[in-house]
């Protein structure tokens, strides 16, 4: 992989630097049986990337659902945070991170709240490899908008066009393309698909 004309590289963390999307989506299915939702994980892995209270509304949306997003949202923090283990890092990911650490300016674009995301890449030992970290906590506008990444750029002092984001979801490639910023998906822990922002193709 050639990554010689970035400057930067902006990594998603669930699902692309970490395999922590089966602790969140677990905590998701915990809470729909909670309160007897109906459990749709391919639909719900597809809103990685989403901010907790904001996959609580789509739930909500889809199913016609009268309850308060928020309620939702605190009943899956507490099944997630009683998780002793949230994942382990991606090789493929962590490596290319690893690779380009001392040439290149890292930094973590991630729809999971502050406190979330800290723990998760300090036990991971990421933490100290990182230039920058953007959460939901962050931001105002999450992806599909481009702001987590935008932000991620202008802490680290780069260009969007001259920023590389890795994803694991089509939601996560929707808001680096709309940064200005080429994209590489993350499909089940290996590199897959490399789209450019410019024109937008696929190879």
């Amino acid at each position: 992989m050639d990554l010689t004309k970035y400057q930067a590289l902006i990594f998603d963390m669930d699902g692309t630097l970490i395999d922590s999307m089966p602790a969140h989506v677990g905590s998701w299915q915990k809470t729909c049986e909670e309160f007897e939702i109906p459990f749709d994980e391919v639909w719900l892995h597809s809103l990685g990337g989403m901010p907790t209270i904001k996959t609580a509304q789509a739930i909500i949306d889809k199913f016609g659902l009268d309850q308060h997003p928020q309620l939702l949202a605190e009943t899956k923090f507490r099944h997630y945070e009683s998780l002793t283990h949230k994942g382990n890092i991606i090789p493929a990911t962590v490596d290319i991170l690893k690779a380009h650490r001392k040439d290149k300016k890292v930094a973590v674009g991630t729809g999971c709240m502050r406190r979330h995301a800290d723990e998760l890449l300090t036990v991971t030992g990421l933490m100290p490899l990182l230039d920058a970290v953007v959460t939901a906590s962050d931001v105002t506008n999450h992806k599909p908008h481009p702001d987590t990444f935008l932000k991620a750029a202008k802490l680290v002092g780069v260009e969007p066009k001259d920023c590389v984001v890795f994803e694991d979801t089509l939601l996560g490639q929707r808001a680096a393309l709309a940064a200005g910023m080429d994209c590489i998906l993350v499909t089940e822990g290996k590199i897959s698909t490399f789209t450019a922002a410019t024109t937008g193709c696929e190879r």
